[in-house]
């Protein structure tokens, strides 16, 4: 019985650490963290990290009776407001999933009374890495005048760095304008930003933003390569000429490119004073928008080290001692 229950805790985002601080706040609600941290057997870091998770949770709101305090809500109120919670959002996923698909099929309904004939050629799947490699290849072959990509994950692997430069060189010294956009973690990967430098010093354009968009490939304007799924390369890619997709593909592309900076520009704002940069405002809006580490982390290419790490650095810039009051500051501040 003891298992299902925690399994059930964990559904509602109540891990072990956090559970034991609810219950600890709950049998002492005037408890500060040196008494929770004794009356729990935790660290003091675990008790700060369930009293940060009870806080997202809404599981902790501000006492009215005492000012600046913190009070516990109770278990039959709090819990099924989280239930509430996760099933408003399967809901709005549901609703979201509805217009996407209806939007799919007004956009292949568009496509097909554009074009009366079918165009047998205009979409092709590409399975595996090496049918990706080989059209590779044949576009790079072909190519006129440009050709645009988007390469998000910040650090790219050494395997796809070294298949890509051969291609690159060919295409530079071919005259053909070429532009690339990364996100900007790639700054912090010596391999990958030594490739983009060495695709500017012969002649290409890279940029980086805190957040792109999924893979992307544009040759010429002509055709276009997209990943099946951007969450696994290897499960192929998408080859179109379609027109309409691959314009579609390429003012995407423009719209992110205008939004980014130049690989040799400094990526922190300009108008703040504090010099919180992209990534990091980026991560502050993630973060208080719901999202958690590891999901922050993925949209902008960051281990979860890294963003633990920079939310940790951002705290003490903020003179704040948990995510709560970090929040509270920063948009205090305007940061959000």
């Amino acid at each position: 019985m003891g298992g299902k229950k925690n399994n059930m805790l964990e559904t509602l985002g109540l891990g072990s650490s956090v559970e034991a601080v609810y219950r600890g706040l709950l049998q002492e609600p005037t408890a500060g963290i040196a008494e929770l941290c004794l009356l729990l057997g935790l660290p003091e870091a675990d008790v700060r990290a369930g009293l940060d998770r009870l806080i997202d949770l809404e599981l902790l709101q501000p006492s009215r009776d005492v000012p600046g305090a913190l009070r516990a809500v109770s278990p039959d109120v709090g819990l099924e407001m989280i239930l509430r919670r996760q099933e408003a959002e399967v809901l709005r996923r549901q609703e979201e999933l509805a217009r996407s698909k209806e939007a799919v099929a007004r956009m292949v309904a568009g496509l097909a009374a554009a074009r009366p004939e079918p165009e047998v050629d205009a979409f092709e799947r590409l399975v595996g890495l090496d049918a990706i490699q080989d059209r590779l290849r044949e576009l790079t072959r072909d190519l006129r005048e440009e050709c645009l990509s988007i390469m998000p994950g910040g650090a790219q692997s050494p395997g796809a760095l070294d298949a890509s430069r051969p291609l690159d060189e060919v295409l530079l010294a071919r005259g053909v304008v070429m532009r690339t956009l990364y996100q900007d973690s790639a700054r912090n990967d010596p391999a990958t930003h030594a490739y983009a430098r060495w695709m500017t010093d012969l002649g290409g354009e890279v940029r980086t933003s805190p957040i792109v968009p999924p893979r992307l490939l544009v040759v010429d304007r002509t055709t276009a390569l997209v990943p099946v799924d951007p969450e696994n390369s290897r499960a192929g890619a998408l080859c179109t000429t379609s027109p309409g997709m691959v314009n579609s593909l390429v003012s995407l592309f423009e719209r992110a490119w205008q939004a980014a900076v130049p690989l040799g520009a400094d990526t922190r704002s300009r108008a703040d004073d504090e010099e919180l940069n992209a990534t990091e405002r980026e991560l502050l809006k993630l973060l208080a928008g719901g999202l958690t580490d590891e999901a922050a982390g993925k949209r902008l290419g960051l281990s979860l080290r890294t963003v633990r790490r920079q939310m940790s650095g951002l705290m003490e810039r903020l003179g704040a001692s948990s995510r709560f009051e970090a929040g509270l500051e920063a948009g205090r501040r305007g940061w959000l």
